[in-house]
């Protein structure tokens, strides 16, 4: 009986991987072998992109925040330490989105978080 060279699962493990790769620039598109070692490293990449991505997104709502805080007269720090005070609990992608969308509605958040630092500062 012949032996079987090419047989379908190979030819299914080499077109998953090249099917992968498509876009690549040169051999890595076409070469399986460098398709292989591109793909690899392509999920690897993916896979810090997708962690890098919350701390960026995460430094986004702070800057926000922290602009908008400065246009009512309070520092950054000073405004989440009295969202703690005040017992706000509030994520900070929530309050970025309250900046841009609702910004009376920060501003009386601003206001009342005011009210808890001034007696510690006194």
């Amino acid at each position: 009986m012949p032996r079987a060279i090419d047989g379908t699962r190979r030819s299914k493990r080499r077109r998953k991987i090249l099917k992968r790769a498509k876009g690549f620039w040169g051999r890595r598109k076409s070469n399986f072998k460098t398709a292989k070692e591109a793909v690899i490293r392509a999920y690897v990449n993916a896979y810090k992109g997708r962690k890098l991505r919350r701390r960026d997104m995460r430094n986004l709502w702070i800057a926000r925040i922290s602009a908008f805080c400065r246009q009512n007269g309070i520092m950054y720090s000073r405004f989440i330490n009295g969202l703690k005070k005040a017992n706000i609990i509030i994520n900070r992608k929530a309050l970025s989105n309250m900046a841009i969308e609702d910004p009376n509605g920060f501003l009386a958040l601003v206001e009342q978080v005011k009210k808890h630092l001034e007696p510690a500062e006194k």
